[in-house]
């Protein structure tokens, strides 16, 4: 994973970014990629993005890995529209490392002793980052060259595995396409916490770039609803 901070005096005409998962879409030539704003500090001028980087693929990660100060990018954005509700019990925020950012942005902003449950999926243990916890938060590291599995598949069990937290639960699960089914079930129907208090999205899928993610992301979701509503 790859930290650019992004500055210039454009930065001062963003609004406030009041949300956590807030994202902006990078201009890549005639492709854009989206990608969650880690932190923004409109006082000074910058905002940081984190990249994953695989080798020589993709658009994003490639131009983060030999990114230098001086070189310019263009955004369109921020969208978003969650943060976590301080009124909540338990705070369950549940991510591979697309979400990885969103969940450290919650973090963040978490009142001092709220509760929180985080499970987060990672290549190795190498690839841990620093995180703003308290005595009430537990962290639970997936390391995936520990399981021999795909992107998810442990933290998928790892979740379905626990114990179900007690009271007001708020979930914030994203990541990879193919764990948000089962975990759209586990919480809708195994643990009966309410829609309104959970923010599940697939952030991208498994053999498919952002582009044929996101032209086949409403019918995923449209099927997987009908299915899992229809029980």
């Amino acid at each position: 994973m790859v930290r650019i901070v992004l500055g210039g005096e454009a930065l001062a005409d963003l609004p406030e970014l009041t949300q956590t998962d807030h994202y902006v879409k990078l201009k890549f030539g005639d492709g854009t990629r989206t990608y969650t704003v880690r932190w923004f500090n409109r006082e000074a001028r910058e905002m940081a993005i984190d990249f994953v980087v695989h080798g020589d693929e993709g658009l994003a990660g490639p131009w983060a890995a030999a990114a230098a100060p001086g070189d310019e990018i263009s955004f369109l954005g921020p969208g978003g529209g969650w943060a976590p509700r301080a009124s909540a019990d338990v705070h369950l925020l549940v991510g591979d490392e697309s979400a990885f950012p969103a969940v450290a942005a919650a973090l963040d902003a978490l009142p001092a002793g709220a509760k929180a449950e985080v499970f987060l999926e990672v290549g190795s243990a190498a690839e841990r980052q620093e995180l703003a916890t308290t005595d009430s938060t537990n962290v639970h590291w997936i390391h995936r060259d520990e399981h021999g599995m795909g992107y998810g598949e442990a933290l998928t069990y790892a979740v379905q595995s626990a114990t179900l937290p007690k009271g007001d639960i708020e979930a914030f699960v994203h990541g990879n396409a193919d764990m948000i089914k089962p975990l759209r079930h586990h919480l809708f129907n195994e643990w009966g916490v309410p829609r309104e208090n959970v923010s599940i999205s697939g952030y991208w899928r498994t053999g498919l770039n952002e582009d044929g993610w996101q032209s086949s992301k409403r019918e995923f979701v449209e099927q997987m609803e009908a299915e899992q509503d229809a029980r």
